[in-house]
C-alpha cells in the first residue's frame, strides 16, 4: 500500500535532503572526501585467508575499475618476487655451508654403529640370567609359603585339639576309652555330679568360661573347615557332644535359677547373687547364640504354669486370689526407653476410650505407673481383675528378666557380631542350621510373655472375650484388652521389644479374633433404627421452647445424637474409627434430604411453593433466586386471613430450619475439633481427601439451604412492614379533611409500626418470636429490608405525586395553579400541600430513626437516601 502511494519514495528523499540540510547548518564541518582503498600488501585479509575467495576479494574492491585492480596485482606480484628473490640470496650462503660440513659423516656413523650389536648381545644374556634367578628365588618363597600355611593349618589343628581336651576336661566329658569301660552315662552332666560342692556362682562363671571357650574352638573349626580338613569331619562328632553336654548344663543351671524364683527361695541377701547368676547364664546363652532355648526354659518352669492357674474356663467366675509377692523383689529401674519424661518413641497405640489423649510419662516403669494398668484397677470386673494379676506377675517375675536379657544381648552389639561373622553367629549356624532369625537376641517379651498369655486367652476365655453378639459388655472387654496391652507394652524393655511382640503370630492372632466388622454392624443398626424413626415423620414441629439454644425439632436431636453417639466413650473402638468417620458423613446426607423432604411439604400453597422453599439446585446469585428479595408491587388490598396464615407457617418453618442448621453445623465442627480430629489416625497418604474437607463439604450441602431461606423470610417481613405504608397514600386527602389545619409537629401514626413486624419476628423488646434464635441475624436482615422497604417508600411518594398533578391538570384552570410539586399564591390550598410536604418529612425522618434503632447505618441506604432527597427537592421547588 505505501508503494503505491509513493512510487518515486519522494518522502524519503524529502527526509534526507532535510537532514542534510540540518547537519550542514549546524558548526560541524562536513568531510566530502572519498573513502580511497587501501593498496594491497600482506595485511589484507583476503589474500592471507587459507581459501583465496575471488568473489569476495572482488566484492571488496567494487569501488575499483578492472584496468587498475589488474594494475593493482601487477605491483603486488612484482613486490612478491623482490621478496622471494632476497630471501633465497640471504639463505644462500648458509645451504651450501651445510652441504659443505656433511661431507664424510656416513662413514663414521657406520663405525659408531658396530659396537651396539655386541652390547645388546651381552646385555640379552644378562638379563636370562637374573630371570632365572629370579624364577628360583620365587618358586622357593613358594615352597615356604606353603610350608608356612601347612604349619598354620598344623598349629590350628593342634589349637582344635587343645581346645576340645580343655572343653572336655571342664565340662567332665569322659574320653573314649573311659567311654569303652563303661562311664559313658557322665557325658551330660558332669558338672552337676563333680561340683556338687559348688555354689551357683560358680557354676554360672564357669559355664561362662566353658562358652568363651567353645566360641573359641567354633571358630578354629570353621577356619579349618574352609581348609577342607578332613580332621573337622573326623572330630565332628565331639564338638556336637561337647555342645550337648554344655546346652545341657546351661540349661539345667537356668532352670535351677528359675524354680528359686517360683518357689519363693530368694531371699533379699541373695537377690543380688541370684541377679548376678542370671545375668551370667543369659549372657552365656547370648554368646553361644542359644536365644530361643533360653525363651523356651522361661516359658516352660515359669510362665506357663502360671497362666495354667490364672487363666482357665472358669477364671472370670472364680474369686481372685491376691498375687503377692514372695519377696520385695521388683523392678527398681525403668527401661531405657521410659526413663524419660516426654512420650516415648515406642510405636504404641494410645486408646483413648477411657481416658483423654493426654501426655503419659511413666513413673519408674512399674505396671501400677502406667494409666492402663490404674484403669484396670479402677474396674470392678472379674476380666480386669484378672488382667491385672498377670500384669502383678509379669511385673513381679518376669520384668528384672527381661531388663538383663535386653542388657546382655544389645542390638547393635548383635548386629555388629553378625557382620564380623562372630563366634555367635557361627554358633547358631552349627548348632541350629535350618533356624534363621530376622533378628539376633532374646525376644521374652513376644515369645515367652505373651505367646503363653495370649494363646491361653484365646484357647480357655475365646468365647467370653470375644462376644461381638453383646455389644456392651464387647466394647468393655475390648477396651480392657487393649489397656492390658498398653501395660504389657509399658514393661517391655525396648522399643523393639514392642514392635516384635506386635508382629508375632499370636498377637496377629489375637487381634483378628475381635470380630469389630460385626461390633460395627449392631451400633450401625442400634443408632440408625432409633435416627430412622424419628425421621419418619418429616413435618416440622417444634421439640422445645424458641428459647432453647439447643435443636429446635426432635429430628434435628435426633441426628445430633446419633453423631454424637459415634464418636461416644460407650461406642466408640479406635480400629473402627474409619467406620464411624464414615458413618457421620452418612449422618449428615441423611439430614440433608430429611430437611429437603420437610421443606417441600411445608409449603400447602402451590404458588409459593418455589418462593418459600427454593430448589437446592437454585444459586443465590440466580436472577430466580434474587425475585423473592426485589421490591415487591404494592398490594392493591389488605391480605386475607389465608395468606397471613401461610406467611406465619413460612417464618415460622424457615426460622425453624435456619436455627437447627446452624446450631447442627456450630456443634459438629466443635465435636470435630474436641474429639474427632483427636480420635481419627493420621493418613499417611497426602492424595487422599483431607478429613476436614470432607466435613465442611458435608455441612456446606446443609448451610446451602441458608440463603433460600434467609430471603423468604425477608420477603415475608418486607410484605408485612410495606403493609404499614398503606397509609402514606391517604395523607393529602386527610390534611384537606381537617377542620383544625395546623403545621403537623411529629411523624404519622403509622411510622412506629412499619418495622413492628421485625421486631416482633426477632422479639425484640416483646415477647419470643419466631425468630429469637436468629438474633445474631438482626442486622443483616434489618438491612436488606430497610432497603426494601425504603424503595417501597419512594413507589408511594412516587405514585401520590402523580395523582397530585392528575389533580393539579383538573385545577389548571383556576387562578391559584400552587401545586405539591411547584410554586403558587398563598391560599388554602397552597397551606395544606405546605402542611403535607411537611408531614413527608417528618414522617421520612421517623422512617430513618426507625432504622437506626435496627442498627441499620441510614446513610449508607441508597433509597433511603433517595426518598429523603426526593421529599427535601419537593420542598426547595416549591420555595422557589
Amino acid at each position: 500500500m505505501a508503494a503505491s502511494a509513493d512510487p518515486l519514495e519522494l518522502d524519503r528523499l524529502a527526509e534526507e535532503l532535510a537532514e542534510r540540510e540540518g547537519k550542514s547548518k549546524s558548526s560541524e564541518p562536513i568531510n566530502h572526501d572519498l573513502p580511497l582503498p587501501l593498496p594491497l600488501s600482506h595485511e589484507n585479509p583476503y589474500l592471507t585467508a587459507p581459501t583465496f575467495n575471488v568473489e569476495e576479494f572482488l566484492l571488496s574492491r567494487v569501488h575499483t575499475s578492472l584496468p587498475d585492480l589488474r594494475t593493482e596485482l601487477r605491483e603486488y606480484m612484482a613486490t612478491l618476487k623482490e621478496e622471494l628473490v632476497r630471501l633465497i640470496n640471504d639463505d644462500y650462503e648458509a645451504f651450501i655451508s651445510l652441504s659443505t660440513d656433511l661431507q664424510g659423516e656416513g662413514v663414521r656413523l657406520e663405525r659408531l654403529k658396530q659396537p651396539l650389536g655386541d652390547i645388546k648381545a651381552q646385555i640379552l644374556e644378562s638379563k636370562d640370567g637374573l630371570n632365572a634367578i629370579q624364577a628360583a628365588i620365587q618358586d622357593k618363597l613358594q615352597k615356604r609359603a606353603v610350608l608356612r600355611e601347612e604349619k598354620a593349618l598344623l598349629h590350628l589343628l593342634l589349637k582344635i585339639s587343645e581346645n576340645m581336651t580343655r572343653l572336655e576336661s571342664l565340662l567332665s566329658i569322659t574320653t573314649e576309652q573311659e567311654s569303652s569301660e563303661g562311664s559313658s552315662s557322665q557325658l551330660a552332666y558332669g558338672i552337676e555330679e563333680t561340683t556338687e560342692d559348688k555354689d551357683r556362682t560358680s557354676q554360672a562363671k564357669h559355664l561362662s568360661r566353658v562358652a568363651a571357650e567353645y566360641n573359641q574352638l567354633l571358630y578354629h573349626v570353621n577356619k579349618a573347615r574352609s581348609e577342607k580338613c578332613v580332621f573337622v569331619d573326623q572330630i565332628q562328632w565331639r564338638i556336637d557332644r561337647i555342645q550337648s553336654s554344655l546346652s545341657s548344663d546351661l540349661d539345667h543351671l537356668f532352670s535351677n535359677l528359675l524354680s528359686g524364683l517360683a518357689d519363693g527361695k530368694v531371699s533379699e541377701l541373695n537377690k543380688a547373687k541370684w541377679t548376678s547368676d542370671l545375668t551370667e547364664c543369659l549372657r552365656t546363652y547370648d554368646m553361644l547364640g542359644l536365644w530361643r532355648d533360653a525363651e523356651d526354659i522361661l516359658r516352660r518352669d515359669v510362665v506357663r504354669a502360671y497362666v495354667k492357674k490364672a487363666i482357665f474356663p472358669g477364671a472370670l467366675a472364680a474369686p481372685p486370689s491376691p498375687l503377692v509377692p514372695h519377696t520385695p523383689f521388683v523392678t527398681s529401674n525403668a527401661p531405657s526407653f521410659l526413663q524419660s519424661t516426654k512420650l516415648p518413641a515406642t510405636p504404641y497405640t494410645p486408646y483413648t476410650a477411657m481416658h483423654n489423649r493426654t501426655t503419659f510419662a511413666p513413673t519408674l516403669g512399674l505396671a501400677s505407673s502406667s494409666p492402663w494398668a490404674r484403669s484396670l484397677e479402677e474396674l470392678d470386673d472379674p476380666l480386669a481383675k484378672l488382667y491385672i494379676q498377670i500384669i502383678r506377675f509379669v511385673e513381679r517375675d518376669l520384668s528384672r528378666i527381661m531388663d538383663i536379657a535386653e542388657r546382655v544381648s544389645l542390638k547393635p552389639m548383635s548386629m555388629s557380631r553378625e557382620k564380623n561373622g562372630s563366634a555367635a553367629n557361627l554358633t547358631t549356624l552349627a548348632l541350629e542350621p535350618t533356624r534363621t532369625s530376622e533378628f539376633h537376641g532374646f525376644e521374652i517379651m513376644a515369645n515367652v510373655v505373651w505367646a503363653e498369655i495370649g494363646n491361653s486367652i484365646i484357647e480357655e476365655l475365646g468365647t467370653v472375650v470375644f462376644a461381638a453378639g453383646r455389644p456392651n459388655e464387647f466394647r468393655k472387654n475390648h477396651e480392657m484388652t487393649q489397656s492390658f496391652l498398653r501395660a504389657l507394652e509399658v514393661l517391655a524393655p525396648s522399643e523393639h521389644a514392642v514392635e516384635v511382640m506386635r508382629k508375632h503370630p499370636v498377637y496377629m492372632n489375637f487381634e483378628r479374633r475381635w470380630q469389630l466388622p460385626v461390633y460395627f454392624q449392631l451400633r450401625w443398626k442400634e443408632i440408625i433404627t432409633k435416627l430412622e424413626e424419628s425421621l419418619s415423620v418429616t413435618k416440622l414441629e417444634r421439640a422445645g421452647t424458641v428459647a432453647d439454644k439447643d435443636f429446635a425439632t426432635s429430628q434435628a436431636r435426633a441426628v445430633w445424637e446419633a453423631i454424637s453417639a459415634c464418636w461416644s466413650a460407650e461406642i466408640y473402638i479406635p480400629d473402627l474409627s474409619h467406620r464411624f468417620w464414615r458413618l457421620t458423613l452418612q449422618l449428615l446426607s441423611r439430614y440433608k434430604t430429611w430437611l429437603d423432604q420437610a421443606l417441600a411439604g411445608a409449603d400447602e400453597s402451590p404458588t409459593r411453593t418455589t418462593a418459600a422453599y427454593p430448589a437446592k439446585e437454585r444459586r443465590a446469585d440466580s436472577p430466580a433466586g434474587r425475585s423473592s428479595t426485589s421490591t415487591p408491587a404494592p398490594p392493591n388490598e389488605a391480605p386475607s386471613a389465608e395468606s397471613i396464615a401461610a406467611d406465619d407457617a413460612a417464618l415460622r418453618n424457615c426460622s425453624t430450619v435456619m436455627a437447627d442448621i446452624r446450631a447442627m453445623e456450630a456443634n459438629v465442627m466443635t465435636i470435630w475439633r474436641e474429639q474427632i480430629s483427636v480420635l481419627l489416625p493420621e493418613s499417611a497418604n497426602e492424595d487422599e481427601t483431607n478429613p476436614e474437607d470432607a466435613l465442611k463439604h458435608s455441612l456446606e450441602q446443609i448451610t446451602s439451604l441458608q440463603p433460600g431461606l434467609s430471603r423468604r423470610i425477608i420477603s415475608v417481613l418486607v410484605r408485612r412492614c410495606s403493609e404499614a405504608l398503606l397509609p402514606v397514600r391517604s395523607i393529602p386527602s386527610q390534611f384537606r379533611a381537617m377542620s383544625n389545619k395546623k403545621m403537623p409537629s411529629e411523624a404519622s401514626y403509622f411510622i412506629p409500626t412499619i418495622f413492628k413486624p421485625v421486631k416482633t419476628y426477632f422479639g425484640i423488646n416483646t415477647t419470643e418470636g419466631p425468630g429469637s434464635p436468629l438474633k445474631d441475624l438482626v442486622h443483616p436482615f434489618a438491612v436488606e429490608i430497610f432497603e426494601t422497604v425504603a424503595e417501597r417508600y419512594g413507589y408511594y411518594v412516587t405514585a401520590m405525586r402523580k395523582t397530585e398533578e392528575s389533580l393539579r391538570r383538573l385545577k389548571k384552570g383556576r387562578k391559584t395553579t400552587f401545586s405539591l410539586f411547584g410554586g403558587g399564591a398563598k391560599d388554602d390550598e397552597g397551606r395544606d400541600e405546605e402542611r403535607i410536604r411537611t408531614q413527608m418529612i417528618l414522617d421520612v425522618e421517623a422512617f430513618g430513626r426507625e432504622g437506626e434503632v435496627l442498627g441499620v447505618e441510614v446513610g449508607q441506604s441508597a433509597a433511603f437516601r433517595m426518598l429523603d432527597e426526593m421529599v427535601h427537592r419537593e420542598e426547595g421547588d416549591a420555595q422557589a
